[in-house]
């Protein structure tokens, strides 16, 4: 082959899979009507008929020139095609008398030219020093040894075509846009796109930045398309919305299993609607049914308001003597002596004179007014308000009408604190929270201290001194949580979970953070009557409750579980439409009815003497 103005055209050999695709259309401009290029079997036969010289094999020996030659009788397939314009190539003639002739030395092509893979298939080619075409890849090897040519190319360069015969035909021709660069900058800096439909669309234009195409005089160039489009190299973007995949993919079967037909996806798809929207009815009829029973509840509990008046009120503690009016009790407080009720049972140990708070809120204003009140207490304080009882919308810093009161409350409740050395805990504005929302704040400002003077409270309350007394009162619940409901115990056991990691949120704020306002208020109302123990009993009914959902093989899983975020319950409840603003174990589906269920069969396991001895043993100076 003396003359390398002409086609390549390289014939695999032997690979057992013949060429599905036609390049009819891929490579007409549809503009020309005169010139039509024709890739074809037999519109290549007649061209390689027209054009008697070839290029041999790459070795000379004789056997492997007839092995060649035998294989290509028998082989249809094309792999690889140079369509820079030059008409020569590897002809292919059945007839036995076609024999072809020898090569010389200088003639014959370098064997690591010749591609072995031809899954992928380039369609760009530079010319090197000689005249010669070579491919991209070849280009690439020859880069560190041979300097590329560096002047500018002409309008006729074409962008870089790849062809897998291995995919399916729609997506057989890649063409890319991006420039070509040396080494693995070039593989990682051009766009890629495949042609979907190559006849019913342009190339793009030539750039000046691709390689010049050699001249040929047998195949002229297929026109430009008389419309310049500009070809962008930035990354494709795509839609916010979804995507064609999207649209027709399977949502009732997982992706790694076989898709299923349409008629029965869109059946399944419909059945699960349904049941979807019959469960959505059944929590909504429950919920119904709860609200009527908490309706039916709160009436008969203001229809006994003349038993309290006539009975408790003028002395609360016949409560202790009398089982029946203890029941009325543990049955709820009517809201309208909630407050002297609460007042009477919590007592006033502190001796607490009336103008306690109008002193204490003075030193806060003064503190305040000249700078000296801590900056980053006054934060914690404000940043613990906006958490309180989101769900009531009156605590609010710009529309709640009660949120001063509460700030005050607080600023003075950290004054009286700060002559002991103790400053604020957050947790502190839910509990002053609920004393407003049941008496003034002169008023509840006595309730509030002496109720966290308790030993429990104050232990919670406390400063670093009274570590001991709190991991004491960790492992009285252990031991009661082991006796109660040992499977649980284990599993805490197993999972390394001890009572810190989840006792103190319920405590510290008496539960206002994770149970409903409803079931805290009746919560409140026994804790101030049986005192400490009744929140370690109301803390194992939480865990009751929650006792289904409790056995999870991981441990962070377990824990955001107890913190009220898991992630599955979260994802219900917004795809049932509840609001988040409230309890956190409103997405557990506790309640107060389901919760005192579980306090209830309590009632003969519960022994005041096992607390007790409990409280002796770990605490010898209570």
């Amino acid at each position: 082959m003396a003359d390398n103005e002409h086609e390549i055209v390289e014939r695999q050999v032997g690979k057992g899979f013949e060429a599905r695709f036609d390049l009819d259309d891929a490579f007409s401009d549809g503009e020309d009507a005169d010139y039509n290029l024709e890739f074809s079997s037999a519109a290549i036969r007649k061209h390689l008929a027209e054009n008697p010289s070839w290029a041999g094999n790459h070795d000379g020996e004789d056997d492997g020139e007839t092995e060649y030659s035998s294989a290509r009788d028998h082989d249809t397939s094309i792999s690889t095609f140079c369509l820079d314009g030059s008409s020569n190539s590897y002809s292919e003639t059945r007839s036995s008398s076609s024999s072809p002739p020898p090569l010389t030395a200088e003639e014959q092509p370098d064997e690591q030219q010749v591609p072995q893979d031809f899954s992928d298939i380039t369609l760009s080619e530079e010319p090197n020093a000689n005249g010669h075409s070579i491919s991209h890849k070849d280009t690439q090897e020859e880069d560190a040894s041979a300097p590329r040519d560096t002047s500018p190319s002409r309008d006729t360069s074409y962008p870089v075509v790849h062809i897998d015969v291995s995919r399916s035909p729609p997506s057989r021709v890649m063409m890319s846009t991006g420039p070509e660069s040396n080494g693995e900058d070039h593989q990682e800096d051009e766009t890629v796109h495949p042609v979907s439909n190559v006849s019913s669309s342009y190339l793009p234009p030539p750039s000046h930045d691709g390689p010049p195409l050699p001249p040929s005089p047998s195949s002229p160039l297929p026109k430009s398309p008389t419309t310049p489009i500009v070809t962008s190299q930035r990354r494709q973007t795509y839609s916010a919305g979804p995507s064609a995949f999207q649209k027709v993919m399977s949502k009732t079967r997982p992706h790694f299993l076989p898709p299923k037909n349409r008629q029965e996806d869109q059946k399944h798809m419909a059945d699960w609607q349904a049941m979807m929207k019959q469960s959505r009815a059944a929590e909504e009829k429950r919920r119904k049914a709860l609200q009527e029973r908490r309706s039916a509840r709160e009436l008969k509990i203001e229809q006994s308001m003349y038993k309290w008046e006539k009975e408790i009120l003028s002395d609360w503690r016949v409560v202790y003597k009398n089982p029946n009016l203890r029941r009325l009790w543990w049955n709820g407080i009517p809201t309208k002596l909630r407050a002297s009720m609460w007042q009477q049972a919590v007592g006033n140990a502190l001796a607490l004179s009336k103008d306690n708070y109008r002193n204490c809120f003075s030193r806060a204003t003064r503190a305040l007014s000249t700078g000296s009140f801590p900056a980053e207490t006054l934060q914690t304080l404000e940043q613990d308000i906006l958490s309180t009882l989101p769900s009531l919308h009156i605590f609010h810093p710009e529309t709640g009408p009660l949120y001063q009161d509460l700030k005050d409350m607080l600023c003075a409740w950290v004054v009286s604190r700060a002559d002991e050395g103790l400053g604020y805990v957050h947790g502190t504005a839910k509990i002053a929270g609920m004393i407003l929302l049941n008496m003034k704040p002169q008023q509840g400002f006595i309730v509030m201290r002496n109720l966290l003077e308790r030993h429990c409270m104050r232990s919670l309350y406390g400063s670093v001194a009274a570590k001991d007394d709190v991991e004491a009162y960790y492992r009285i619940f252990d031991t009661l949580l082991a006796d109660c409901m040992p499977k649980i115990y284990f599993n805490f056991k197993q999972h390394q979970i001890s009572p810190g990691a989840y006792l103190p949120d319920w405590l510290i704020p008496l539960f206002l953070d994770h149970l409903p306002f409803e079931a805290c208020a009746r919560l409140w109302d026994i804790l101030l009557l049986e005192g400490d123990s009744f929140l370690f009993r109301a803390a194992l009914a939480v865990l009751a409750v929650l006792e289904p959902r409790l056995f999870f093989p991981d441990r962070q899983e377990l824990l955001d579980l107890l913190r009220g975020e898991n992630k599955a319950a979260l994802e219900v409840a917004k795809r049932e439409g509840r609001l988040l603003d409230g309890a956190k174990y409103d997405i557990y589906g506790v309640d107060e009815e389901t919760l005192w269920e579980r306090i209830d069969s309590m009632e003969d396991w519960w022994k005041e003497s096992t607390w007790r001895r409990l409280t002796q043993r770990e605490l010898p100076d209570l």
